[in-house]
């Protein structure tokens, strides 16, 4: 290994910074935890970046190394991700006028890793259930069933949500079901 990274994999990286650590981010909850899930998959990435430069796709690439990195983290000794200070954690106040937004992020952010790593994939970097499947290694019907369980727990967890449908239908109701009720 050369102690210089190549020109390419500098590019890459400075260009897709800001997307990674927003994927990170709704997978961890945390900026902090977010940063350090982007630094150890970037090191994996310029570890095998020969084989990513001739993917297919270097993004589904670096997402799949980000998605796996997420859910072996979670795996790994408890003691590793708690740290004990004596201070309390310095978090910002939560805007008042985004109810829904918090209720829902705190939903996802309950969610088991595998569910929320499913339902980040499919919904927020618009991946098929087949693109899924193979970024977390795992078959298209797990897929399916852990996005149908996750969606499950969201719906249970924030019920009616008539603020952002504006029309009163609760979360995944199709308009058949919301003129039943009409």
């Amino acid at each position: 290994m050369t102690s210089a990274a190549p020109p390419e994999f500098a590019e890459y990286v400075s260009a897709r910074m800001p997307s990674l650590r927003r994927l990170a981010l709704l997978l961890c909850q945390d900026w902090h935890r977010a940063d350090d899930l982007v630094q150890a998959a970037l090191t994996r990435l310029y570890l095998r970046w020969e084989n990513a430069a001739t993917a297919d796709s270097i993004d589904a690439y670096v997402r799949t190394i980000l998605v796996r990195e997420f859910i072996r983290e979670r795996r790994t000794n408890w003691a590793r991700r708690v740290s004990v200070t004596d201070r309390p954690p310095d978090l910002p106040a939560p805007p008042t006028d985004r109810e829904d937004f918090l209720d829902l992020r705190a939903a996802v952010a309950g969610l088991p890793p595998r569910q929320r790593a499913v339902l980040v994939l499919r919904f927020y970097c618009d991946m098929n259930i087949d693109e899924c499947a193979m970024a977390l290694g795992c078959a298209p019907g797990t897929v399916k069933s852990q996005t149908a369980k996750a969606l499950t727990s969201l719906r249970r967890v924030l019920g009616p949500l008539s603020s952002a449908t504006g029309d009163g239908a609760s979360v995944g109701q199709t308009p058949g079901e919301i003129s039943d009720h009409a």
